[in-house]
């Protein structure tokens, strides 16, 4: 029996978790899965544009075990839409992380909540936009860490058939 596995951390959860081709009626559709922690993947490699170093550190996994997600996650993608097929978002193994924010022009500090939208963040004080990520004040481990734990804690896996 193989070790349960560690919690990815998850800056973001997708308000939009079901995406279909148009025309095609959605009881003819097969369905392709894709869990947060892979949505994150593809976010911080492909939309933030971050090496995977990085974005393994920001979800505190291995670099191969990024590698890994990514792949998995790319090749989802890449099947829904070669045969249009949905894509629906849930499941996994994550804890939501809330990623601090600072506005260099008014020097507030805030909290990226779930539902906010993965681009540039404006500062509610100010509206300004060039936010900065806080660093981390804490000393964890570049890698590892502990398992999930916690109320803001998913480990669910996607049903099967409904």
């Amino acid at each position: 029996m193989g070790r349960p596995p560690k919690c990815r951390r998850v800056e973001f959860l997708p308000h939009c978790t079901y995406f279909k081709p148009a025309g095609i009626p959605l009881w003819n559709l097969a369905e392709v899965g894709l869990t947060v922690e892979e949505v994150e993947a593809l976010r911080l490699k492909d939309l933030e544009g971050l090496e995977q170093e990085k974005c393994a550190e920001r979800m505190g996994i291995s670099r191969p075990t990024f590698q890994r997600i990514l792949t998995s996650a790319r090749g989802k993608v890449t099947e829904a839409l070669v045969h249009g097929k949905a894509i629906r978002v849930e499941g996994g193994n994550f804890e939501f992380v809330a990623r601090r924010l600072h506005c260099p022009r008014c020097e507030t500090e805030w909290q990226r909540l779930p539902g906010d939208p993965a681009g540039e963040a404006l500062c509610p004080t100010c509206s300004g936009t060039g936010s900065q990520p806080v660093n981390d004040r804490c000393n964890r481990k570049k890698r590892g860490g502990a398992r999930c734990r916690g109320k803001q804690t998913r480990n669910t896996k996607p049903d099967a058939e409904e």
